[in-house]
């Protein structure tokens, strides 16, 4: 294949990703995702369950040997002192020392860590959705925003033409310079306006790129999904999903408290030398005598009982509160919804033909142009309230979209 062609190929794979970025505009799925893997409240939540997994592992095992070194029955006083040669009863001593956990108590404290290691999990899904809904209010923010400076340029772009029409007809002697000082003072107005709309539409797109790390130069219109039940919401909810697993860790600890009665067994074996005399070997078993079980070992597994309950109603609670917030969101929805229709059809509507009707007196010479400008941005206005309307509709519609965990992240 020629050098030029092969060129050719290469120049236009290299161009084909931002040709693509230039054709398709950014999506809210796209933020969505890249917002996720941009997290570093998700990295930090992984980084967590990665070491509840480490911990759990190691809380099966036995505790570490204990290596004993010493000599006993060493003289303090006397020609001999602190002489291991003087007595036959001085013994340099080397041993060893284990602490033996019953099988039941390390399955129980894993059973702890395991439960940790779920919660911490769980933590993870719960950075990622509060990543997925931060960046859909940011993304939505942004494309309102941008739609508004498109209405707002319009109005500019009205009040230009109407002053340019005003100036032509002053020239002309048909029209007066009250008309056009009007005029003149709407394209001032527009222009602050258009900067004003300018200004908070940056800050937007400044917002979003927070949470996506790119600059979104052209937003689609954001598609947001079906809203969940509210089953499904409150199961999802991050902090029911959160408060469910703060049970089962309780429920862990209470029985290792309960296990705590059996003491563990320690045994020791050490060998002693002495100089002259036989070597001896010793052998012992420690047990600790829990002499007040019921001032001490049951007073530890009440207080984690208590914990459970404290669990649980902490957990209630949250349900109780997602159940409001499901509640309270749909009702808005569902508000703003029949505010967008109402205002469309009642309002917005009405205003188009009266700015028609305004235009076809202008040509007749029946209305003059301060009346036509005046129409039209009655017109913009109105339909910058029901971007405002559709603004708020889809925040909230994403807060219920967006609010609950994945299905993955909250099992």
């Amino acid at each position: 294949m020629p050098k030029n062609i092969l060129r050719a190929v290469a120049l236009a794979a290299a161009l084909l990703p931002a040709i693509r970025a230039v054709a398709e505009p950014f999506t809210l799925d796209q933020a969505v995702d890249l917002a996720v893997q941009r997290s570093q409240m998700a990295r930090a939540a992984r980084a967590g369950a990665m070491s509840a997994a480490e911990m759990a592992r190691a809380s099966g095992q036995q505790p570490d040997p204990m290596l004993t070194v010493g000599i006993d029955n060493l003289p303090v006083t006397g020609s001999g002192r602190f002489s291991t040669n003087a007595e036959d009863m001085t013994m340099k001593r080397i041993g060893i020392a284990q602490e033996w956990v019953s099988a039941d108590k390390r399955s129980a404290r894993e059973a702890v860590s395991s439960a940790m290691h779920r919660r911490e999990t769980v933590m993870e899904g719960v950075a990622a959705a509060d990543a997925r809904m931060q960046t859909a209010m940011a993304y939505i923010e942004a494309y309102y925003a941008g739609e508004a400076l498109k209405l707002t340029a319009l109005n500019e772009k009205h009040a230009r033409e109407e002053l340019e029409t005003g100036k032509g007809r002053l020239a002309t002697l048909s029209g007066n310079s009250a008309e056009v000082l009007g005029l003149t003072s709407a394209v001032g107005a527009a222009e602050d306006e258009s900067a004003d709309t300018r200004q908070q539409q940056a800050a937007a797109v400044a917002g979003l790129s927070r949470w996506t790390g790119e600059p979104a130069e052209e937003l689609a219109a954001p598609n947001v999904a079906i809203a969940p039940t509210s089953d499904a919401f409150v199961a999802a909810h991050p902090l029911v999903v959160a408060k469910q697993r703060d049970i089962d860790v309780a429920r862990q600890e209470v029985e290792v408290a309960r296990l705590s009665r059996k003491p563990n067994w320690s045994y020791e074996v050490s060998y002693g030398q002495r100089v002259g005399r036989p070597d001896l070997m010793s052998f012992g078993v420690s047990i600790p005598l829990p002499v007040a079980p019921a001032a001490r070992q049951d007073r530890e597994t009440a207080a984690k009982l208590a914990l459970v309950e404290k669990a649980e109603a902490d957990a209630e609670e949250a349900r109780r509160a997602a159940a409001g917030e499901y509640a309270a969101l749909s009702s808005d929805a569902r508000r703003l919804q029949e505010r967008v229709e109402r205002f469309q059809t009642a309002v917005l509507e009405p205003l188009k033909q009266r700015t028609a009707a305004t235009l076809a007196a202008y040509r007749s010479n029946q209305a003059s142009l301060v009346m036509v400008f005046e129409a039209r941005h009655a017109e913009v206005e109105a339909q910058r309230k029901v971007l405002n309307l559709k603004r708020d509709l889809a925040k909230t519609q994403a807060q219920l979209v967006f609010k609950p965990m994945s299905q993955g992240a909250a099992q």
